[in-house]
C-alpha cells in the first residue's frame, strides 16, 4: 500500500481540526490501495487548537502534530510539514474546508498517470465578493508579468499533490522569504492542474486579510525576480530624458515670447512628483537589500516546540 501524508498548517482552527480529519477519513475509506497520515502544524495558534490536536492524535493513530514555538506564518507551517511528510506522496492543504478533501482522489490519480506535481486552479463561488475575486485575478497578473514564474490563473493555491521525490527537493531550498507556490512553479517536474470551486469557511474566522495580502504579493514578487530593479531603472532613465526636453522646451518658449513661466505650484508639484519616485525607487532597493540582511543570517523558517512523531 502506498502512503499518502498530508499536511494541514493550522492557526486558530479548533473548530475546523476534527472537521476536516473526519473528511480526510471519509475519503480515503473508499481508496482501497492506500493508507494516510494527517501532519497538523500548529502555526502559534492563540486558541484550543493544540489541545484539540492532542486528543485527535490520541483518539486516531493517522493524526499527527506540530507544534511551532510562536506564528511563523502560513508558508513557513506548510514548509515544516513538508520537511517531515515522508509518504510516497504528499498533498497540503487549507484547514478551513475551502480546500475540498473530495478532490484527493482525482489528485491521486493524476499522480498514479506519471505527474509529479498535481496543482489546484481555484474558481470563486458568486457569493464571494467581487473585490476579492478581481485582487485575485490582479495578483496573479501582476506576479507573472514582473517575475520569472508563470503562474495559471487561479493557479496559485496550496491545495497541491507533490511526488515524494518533489518534496525532496523542497527540503533543500533554504530561502528565507517562502512562496511556495511560485517555488512549485519553478522547480519544473511534470505538472498538471486540477479545477476546483472554493468552499465556504466551516468554523472561525480567516486571518488573511489585505495586509497580509499585500504583503504576500510583495514577496512572490520579490522571490523570483530583480525586473522591479529594471523598472526603477527604466523610470530614472525616462524622467531624466522628459526633463531635458522640458528644459529644452522651457528655454525656447522664454526666448520667443520674451518673458519666462512662473508659478510656484507647477514648481512644488514637481519637487513632490519627483521626490516621491526617489523614494519608490529606493523603497523597492531597500526591500532587495533586507531581503539580503535577512537571508545572511541563515535563521531557521520556524521552530518546533513539540510534536508527537
Amino acid at each position: 500500500m502506498k502512503k499518502i501524508s498530508i499536511v494541514i498548517p493550522a492557526h486558530n482552527e479548533e473548530g475546523n481540526v476534527a472537521l476536516v480529519h473526519e473528511k480526510i477519513k471519509q475519503v480515503f475509506s473508499g481508496l482501497e490501495h492506500y493508507n494516510f497520515e494527517i501532519i497538523f502544524v500548529n502555526d502559534g495558534s492563540r486558541d484550543n487548537t493544540q489541545e484539540k490536536l492532542e486528543q485527535l492524535s490520541q483518539q486516531y493513530e493517522e493524526v499527527k502534530f506540530i507544534e511551532f514555538s510562536r506564528n511563523f506564518g502560513h508558508q513557513p507551517a506548510v514548509k515544516a510539514g513538508m520537511d517531515n511528510a515522508f509518504g510516497n506522496a504528499v498533498i497540503s492543504m487549507d484547514g478551513d474546508l475551502q480546500h475540498p478533501p473530495e478532490l484527493i482522489p482525482e489528485m491521486i490519480k493524476k499522480w498514479e498517470e506519471g505527474y509529479d506535481i498535481v496543482y489546484t486552479v481555484r474558481t470563486y463561488p458568486k457569493q464571494i465578493s467581487y473585490f476579492k475575486r478581481k485582487t485575485s485575478d490582479v495578483f496573479y497578473k501582476l506576479l507573472s508579468s514582473l517575475s520569472d514564474v508563470n503562474l495559471t490563473k487561479g493557479g496559485g493555491s496550496d491545495f497541491r499533490l507533490m511526488d515524494a521525490n518533489a518534496v525532496q527537493a523542497m527540503r533543500d531550498f533554504k530561502e528565507d522569504d517562502l512562496f511556495l507556490r511560485g517555488l512549485t512553479s519553478w522547480m519544473g517536474y511534470k505538472q498538471t492542474g486540477i479545477d476546483f470551486i472554493a468552499g465556504e469557511r466551516m468554523a472561525g474566522e480567516s486571518s488573511y486579510n489585505l495586509k497580509k495580502m499585500l504583503k504576500f504579493a510583495f514577496t512572490g514578487i520579490t522571490a523570483f525576480s530583480v525586473k522591479p530593479l529594471y523598472l526603477a531603472a527604466y523610470l530614472g532613465f525616462l524622467f531624466s530624458i522628459f526633463s531635458v526636453i522640458g528644459y529644452a522646451g522651457y528655454v525656447v518658449y522664454a526666448f520667443v515670447v520674451g518673458t519666462e513661466i512662473s508659478g510656484w505650484a507647477s514648481l512644488i508639484m514637481t519637487i513632490v512628483f519627483f521626490g516621491g519616485l526617489q523614494l519608490i525607487i529606493l523603497g523597492i532597493i531597500g526591500i532587495y537589500l533586507g531581503k539580503i540582511f535577512k537571508q545572511v543570517k541563515e535563521r531557521p523558517n520556524y521552530i518546533i516546540k513539540n510534536k508527537n512523531f
